[in-house]
């Protein structure tokens, strides 16, 4: 497929999936052996009704792996009871705290436990972009992390059209805001159409990079915009998504649209709720980066990762499994989150 490059990056304790399509990062999906197999998206199991929720039209099932419960909702007229089996499918994967949400498939029988886990990495990067052979080693470890950046990021600054884009995650909504610097000739309905239509393919890359959903309101340049011009240029950027639902344009320049929930969202893989990377997070990418220093540079006998005890801890099993080449270093004069890669003899 042109213009479409696919990275695996499998470092120990957490494997990467990247895709990028036309230099720009649009999938960045991780999996960590950390994970519970019965959270994943797309993992069946058995599960128990452990509690119904009419309030919230749904109930929550016991999938064998302990709290937090999986989230089942439910039609008008299905009323299960309490201890009920059911054969489910992951339909979106853990986040605020919360455990994944279900589908139901059938009934079961059973104690609860996982029928099948969900795909791999590589296995979804396959279906992603099929007939694409996944570049590895160094070439992937630097596409995770330029894609953890980029996914991270809350603006894109595009010269070429001017734009200038904000995307901020608030508990209710998505707020996008599409915008770009003033300059002589740019306010004419040409350049607002072009920035528009860019700031839009930026929005859909950035939601899908960032594993974000739900409602999305989106600040488009210009008012009295004409509203069948911009429905086509929001159809197109999110032509990729076959569950998203469309909203009206306002009359101040407003656009609504909804996307589905389906991975956990890549702050809460990698942030802390301080926005801080977490320890996992830190202690992983201090393995990620003694790897690449061991890729890149093959002569060498032997480097050493420094950092934080507390890091080490974690870090250390996962180091053994790079080989006697690699090793690890608790320093207490390190800071959280600082490493150091160093050569020894």
């Amino acid at each position: 497929m042109a213009n479409i490059e696919v990275f695996l990056d499998q470092t120990p304790g957490e494997t990467r999936g990247v895709i990028a399509r036309k230099g720009r990062y649009h999938h960045l999906i991780i999996q960590r052996d950390s994970d519970r197999p019965s959270d994943r998206l797309g993992a069946r199991s058995v599960g128990r009704i452990a509690r119904v929720e009419p309030a919230l039209r749904g109930a929550f099932v016991d999938l064998g792996a302990g709290e937090p419960y999986g989230f089942l909702p439910l039609g008008q007229n299905d009323k299960p009871g309490e201890g009920t089996k059911v054969e489910v499918e992951v339909a979106a994967e853990p986040r605020e705290r919360k455990g994944p949400v279900l589908r139901r498939l059938g009934d079961a029988s059973g104690e609860p436990r996982l029928l099948a886990p969900g795909p791999d990495v590589a296995a979804i990067l396959s279906v992603l972009a099929p007939g694409v052979t996944p570049q590895t080693g160094v070439a992937a470890i630097r596409a995770a992390l330029e894609a953890e950046e980029d996914g991270l990021a809350a603006s894109v600054v595009d010269p070429s059209c001017g734009l200038d884009l904000m995307i901020q995650r608030t508990r209710a909504l998505i707020a996008v805001d599409i915008d770009h610097a003033p300059a002589p000739g740019r306010d004419s309905r040409k350049n607002r159409e072009t920035a528009n239509r860019e700031g839009l393919a930026h929005a859909a890359r950035l939601l899908t990079l960032k594993g974000w959903g739900g409602l999305i309101v989106i600040d488009l340049i210009g008012v009295g915009l004409h509203g069948d011009t911009i429905m086509k240029m929001v159809r197109a950027a999110f032509a990729g998504e076959p569950q998203a639902a469309f909203g009206p344009l306002s009359r101040f320049g407003l656009m609504q649209l909804s996307l589905p929930w389906r991975r956990t969202p890549l702050d809460e893989r990698l942030l802390d709720g301080a926005g801080r990377p977490g320890l996992e997070a830190r202690s992983i990418d201090i393995v990620r980066q003694l790897r690449l220093a061991l890729l890149s540079d093959p002569a060498t006998p032997r480097f050493v990762a420094r950092c934080s005890p507390e890091e080490a801890a974690l870090a250390a099993p996962l180091v053994e499994a790079l080989g006697p080449r690699g090793g690890l270093l608790a320093d207490p004069s390190m800071a959280a989150g600082a490493v150091r890669i160093e050569e020894t003899p």
